[in-house]
């Protein structure tokens, strides 16, 4: 009785229900619209001197032509600041 049980159970298992397979298709069709947004603010023109300021700072220290101890956190939380300020102001529009 045990194992007529069990074999009972096991198809059940190999097949799951249709709906969460339909559930899954629609979660794979939306898109964040944050992540364009956020393409489009570090590419504005607003930020691209932070941007610069930060690519300068990661090609020199990463050539080792700066300084020893020398890391390029301001220029990069300056960017990600520029970053998302703009992105507040095109986000919230866009909520429902």
């Amino acid at each position: 009785m045990v194992v007529e049980k069990l074999a009972i159970a096991d198809e059940f298992e190999d097949d799951p229900p249709e709906e969460e397979e339909e559930e899954e298709e629609d979660e794979e069709d939306l898109e964040d619209p944050m992540d364009t947004i956020k393409e489009e603010c570090q590419n504005s023109h607003h930020c691209s001197q932070y941007k610069s300021r930060f690519m300068e700072c990661e090609d020199r220290v990463s050539s080792g032509n700066g300084e020893p101890d020398e890391h390029c956190t301001e220029e990069l939380l300056d960017f990600l600041h520029c970053a998302d300020h703009c992105l507040v102001g095109k986000l919230w529009p866009t909520m429902k």
